[in-house]
């Protein structure tokens, strides 16, 4: 996945993830986000208890075909989430819709926050791609994306950390299907 400066810099997701050829895991560590797309469907939640799990809907019709082709070409894709206990109704709500991520092709686990106290975890949430390129996700104190939302290095040293926080926090994580928040 060898990129230069400008590509790196100006390349959307979609543009990152089908370059990857292997990997691509993602870490998330806040108990709360409020982006826009997804407003709705979690006040919906909030008021009924049941989730959104049509794929035609939301922000999902542009996620999943990003996924399902990267998955398809054979790159891994991980998600694992930090959370706090007893867990917030945004990760209520996060993991109702967590089968959609499944269905897509993606693994994910759900790692208490109480078992990461040890593990040298990167300032924010990040996505690492084959292991060379990560993006971090910055958001507001509220939750919503930062007016500079995202910021992209190829740094092997930032890489390296963030590779090593990913498979230590995924080792001691629940699968998906057995944590029950």
């Amino acid at each position: 996945m060898p990129l230069n400066a400008q590509q790196l810099n100006t390349a959307t997701f979609a543009e990152l993830l089908a370059a990857t050829e292997h990997t691509a895991v993602h870490l998330e560590m806040r108990d709360s986000y409020a982006v826009g797309d997804e407003a709705d469907d979690f006040e919906a939640f909030l008021r009924t208890g049941v989730p959104n799990l049509d794929p035609a809907r939301s922000f999902w019709p542009q996620w999943m075909p990003i996924v399902t082709d990267a998955v398809a070409r054979g790159v891994v894709i991980r998600r694992a989430r930090i959370v706090s206990e007893p867990v917030t109704d945004y990760i209520r709500y996060e993991h109702a819709i967590t089968p959609l991520n499944l269905q897509a092709g993606e693994q994910v686990r759900w790692l208490p926050r109480r078992h990461a106290s040890d593990i040298p975890l990167p300032g924010n949430d990040f996505w690492l791609l084959d292991n060379q390129v990560v993006q971090f996700n910055h958001f507001t104190g509220a939750g919503d994306w930062a007016p500079a939302g995202k910021e992209r290095t190829t740094d092997p040293a930032v890489a390296a950390l963030c590779a090593a926080a990913f498979e230590k926090v995924w080792e001691r994580a629940v699968p998906h299907e057995k944590y029950t928040p």
